[in-house]
């Protein structure tokens, strides 16, 4: 059977009874999302790497669980910016065994002042990294990222609001700006 003509949902429906080929083209579309998003948010390719197999292998155990199989993608958004979010915290509880006092990110590309603020973001709180990360780096609205992160509207006004203050004061335009 040829699964490549499947929707999300024909595609869901038969991998969660079991089909192998089903699941092989969930992975193949799925993957190059949760690998973008996961780096996206943590910054580091290992990491990302390992956010996103993580993030697939629970989706499909989990594709029972689904009340609503056409919605595996952002069911699958939850899961990674999770794991991300887990990650960050995780990684943050460790900053001080790092010498230089700083996460470690290796987000590539782009000048000095772009590097300046990707190292700020990557200096932000888990919960207010990942709301800047889906905003500005993922081009999704707050309604989309309330969807992705499950918080309300509100709390991601707020945390985006709180980022954009700290940003401010670590890249020193906060006097002005």
């Amino acid at each position: 059977m040829d699964v490549t003509a499947f929707s999300i949902h024909e595609l869901v429906v038969a991998a969660g009874a079991g089909d192998r080929a089903a699941r092989e083209e969930l992975f193949r579309r799925f993957w190059p999302v949760a690998w973008r998003r996961a780096f996206t948010v943590v910054g580091v390719r290992a990491a990302a790497d390992d956010i996103a197999q993580d993030a697939l292998i629970t989706g499909m155990d989990r594709l029972g669980d689904l009340e609503h199989p056409e919605r595996f993608a952002g069911w699958l958004d939850r899961v990674v910016v999770n794991r991300c979010v887990d990650w960050l915290r995780r990684e943050s509880r460790l900053v001080g065994l790092d010498p230089e006092g700083g996460v470690s990110v290796d987000w590539t590309g782009g000048a000095a002042a772009d590097h300046d603020l990707r190292r700020a973001v990557a200096g932000l709180d888990p919960d207010r990294r990942v709301v800047v990360a889906l905003r500005y780096w993922l081009d999704l609205t707050p309604t989309e990222i309330a969807e992705v992160v499950g918080v309300p509207v509100g709390t991601v006004n707020s945390r985006l609001a709180r980022a954009l203050s700290d940003l401010r004061v670590t890249l020193g335009a906060g006097d002005g700006g």
